[in-house]
C-alpha cells in the first residue's frame, strides 16, 4: 500500500519514495532545554513518533536524529535578546549547564511517559561546536556571510530562493518593515555566530577562529540557533536526506534558515526531500507558550489525575496538520475514552472471527498522511462490531502507541481531590454516618470514579 505524505516545501501530498530503497533518514527539531516542555511542544514529538511508527509499519528501516538545543537559542527568533539557557539559569539560580542537564532529563521522562520512541541518535548542540564552526568557516569562504560587532551573519540576499518553504519571497522585505534591523543588512539575515559581549561573562562560550571588527582574532562566542541543526543533521544523515520535521512555528524562521545555509554549503538542492510540520495546540484560541496560564506541562496533567497516555489519545483524535483546541473538558473526555478503550481491549482474545478489511482500512488511513483520527475510527468500528481480535488490536497499537496490549500494567492515577473525598468518606463510615458516606460516594462518581467498600477498605476504580 502506497504511503503519501504532505510536503510543506511543495505544498502537496506526495507519494513517498526514499533516497535509499528500504531506508529512511529523518531529522526532528528537538527541545530547547531551558524549561519544561509544555503540552503544545509535546504535540510535535508525538507527530514525529507517529511518522516514524508508520514508516516502520511500512517496513522501512529508520535512522532518526533529534537535536537537544542547550545553547544558542535566543529569546527572540530574530537573533535578539539573551540566550534562553542563560535566562533559565538566572531564573532558577543554577548554572546554565545544570539547567540544560535537568530539563533534558525532564524532557526524556515526558516522552517516555507518552510512549514516544527515542531517536536513533540524540545530538546536543554543545557536543558539536567544532562541526558548527567548520560549517560557518565554509560559508565565510564561499562568500555568504558578513561580520558585525555582534557576530557573523548569513546574507540571505545571496540566495535566489531564500524562504521558499514559507513563501517569504512573496512578502515585502523592506528593511525595518517587519523586524528590528540592528546591525543586520537585511530583515531576514540571521546569526551564525554571536560574539560574547566585552562587559559580561557568559557561562557557555567557546573560542572561535573568527575575527571581529575590533580587530581581535579568535574572539569568544557561541553559535546561533539555526546552525546547529544543519551541522548535526549532515554529520549523521549526510548532505541529502529524506525527511525533516518540526512544529509549524519553525516554518517561517528556523527551517528557511536551515535550508539557506545548508544548500549554500553543499551546493546541492534540495537538501531535504520532504519537510513536514505539525500545527499548534491552542488554549482559548491562542497558541501555547511558556508563560502564563497557557504553560501546561505533562506534570500538570498528572497532578490533575490524567494518564499521560490519555493525552496521547487526545492528540491522536486530531490530524497533525490541523490546529487542536485544548480544554479540560476535552481532556476529561479523552481520559474516559482511553480508559474505556483499554478496558474493552483487555477482554479481547485471539479469534478467527475477524474482518480482514479492517486491517486494510487501518493501513490505508495511516498511509494517507498519518490520518490517526480515521485509524482510531477503524479500531472503534471493529470493537463495536466485534470483528477485531487481540492480535489485530495489538497490531494497530504498533502505530497508536497506547499500550492497549498491556492493560495489567496500567497505573490508576488518583487526583488529590478524590483522595481528599475518600479520606472524608472513610471518617464518615467510621462514625457510621451512612448518609454522608453515600453523598461523598456520589461526589466521587460525578468526578469519573466509583468506590467499592471491601474488607481491605475503599477500592477506587475509574468509570
Amino acid at each position: 500500500m502506497i504511503l503519501h505524505l504532505y510536503n510543506s516545501l511543495t505544498k502537496t501530498k506526495e507519494e513517498f519514495t526514499p533516497l535509499t530503497k528500504g531506508e529512511v533518514k529523518m531529522y526532528t527539531c528537538g527541545p530547547t532545554v531551558y524549561h519544561f516542555a509544555h503540552i503544545g511542544n509535546l504535540r510535535a514529538f508525538l507527530f514525529a513518533d507517529i511518522l516514524k511508527r508508520v514508516l516502520k509499519y511500512n517496513e522501512y528501516k529508520v535512522k532518526h536524529v533529534m537535536n537537544i538545543t542547550d545553547v544558542g537559542h535566543l529569546t527572540d527568533d530574530g537573533d535578539e535578546g539573551e540566550d534562553k539557557m542563560e535566562k533559565g539559569a538566572r531564573r532558577e539560580g543554577k548554572t546554565a549547564w545544570e539547567i540544560a542537564k535537568f530539563y533534558e532529563e525532564a524532557f526524556k521522562e515526558d516522552i517516555l511517559e507518552l510512549n514516544i520512541l527515542e531517536p536513533s541518535i540524540w545530538a546536543r548542540a554543545t557536543d558539536h561546536i567544532p562541526e558548527q564552526i567548520e560549517m560557518i568557516d565554509k560559508l565565510i569562504e564561499k562568500g555568504y556571510t558578513y561580520e558585525t560587532s555582534e557576530g557573523i551573519y548569513f546574507d540571505t540576499t545571496k540566495i535566489d530562493d531564500y524562504g521558499k518553504l514559507a513563501d517569504l519571497d512573496k512578502q515585502d522585505l523592506q528593511a525595518g518593515a517587519r523586524v528590528e534591523m540592528g546591525q543586520k543588512k537585511n530583515p531576514h539575515d540571521f546569526a551564525l555566530w554571536k560574539f560574547s559581549k566585552e562587559d559580561e561573562k557568559r557561562q557557555m562560550e567557546w573560542d572561535s577562529p573568527f575575527n571581529s571588527l575590533a580587530g581581535q582574532a579568535g574572539r569568544k562566542g557561541f553559535p546561533g540557533w539555526h546552525i546547529e541543526c544543519s551541522a548535526m543533521s549532515m554529520k549523521y544523515l549526510g548532505t541529502h536526506f529524506d525527511i525533516h520535521c518540526g512544529g509549524i512555528d519553525h516554518k517561517t524562521v528556523h527551517h528557511p534558515n536551515e535550508i539557506a545555509q545548508s544548500e549554500a554549503v553543499t551546493g546541492e538542492k534540495p537538501w531535504v526531500n520532504i519537510w513536514m510540520h505539525n500545527e499548534h495546540l491552542l488554549l482559548k484560541e491562542q497558541k501555547m507558550a511558556k508563560s502564563g496560564e497557557s504553560f501546561i506541562t505533562l506534570r500538570d496533567l498528572k497532578e490533575k489525575g490524567f494518564d499521560p497516555l490519555a493525552y496521547r489519545y487526545f492528540l491522536l483524535q486530531g490530524h497533525y496538520r490541523k490546529q487542536m483546541n485544548f480544554t479540560w473538558e476535552a481532556m476529561e473526555a479523552a481520559q474516559n475514552g482511553y480508559t474505556n478503550l483499554k478496558n474493552i481491549v483487555s477482554h479481547l482474545e485471539k479469534s478467527s472471527n475477524t474482518n480482514p478489511l479492517l486491517k486494510e482500512k487501518f493501513h490505508e488511513a495511516i498511509n494517507d498522511d498519518l490520518n490517526t483520527p480515521e485509524a482510531l475510527a477503524v479500531l472503534w468500528t471493529g470493537l463495536k462490531e466485534k470483528t477485531i481480535d487481540l492480535d489485530m488490536a495489538v497490531e494497530f497499537d504498533k502505530i497508536l502507541g497506547l499500550n492497549l496490549h498491556e492493560p495489567e500494567k496500567a497505573e490508576l492515577i488518583i487526583p488529590d481531590t478524590i483522595k481528599t473525598i475518600l479520606e472524608e468518606r472513610k471518617k464518615a463510615r467510621e462514625n457510621k454516618d451512612w448518609a454522608e458516606s453515600d453523598k461523598l460516594r456520589d461526589e466521587i462518581q460525578k468526578l469519573g470514579f466509583t468506590v467499592e467498600d471491601t474488607s481491605e477498605g475503599q477500592k477506587i476504580v475509574r468509570i
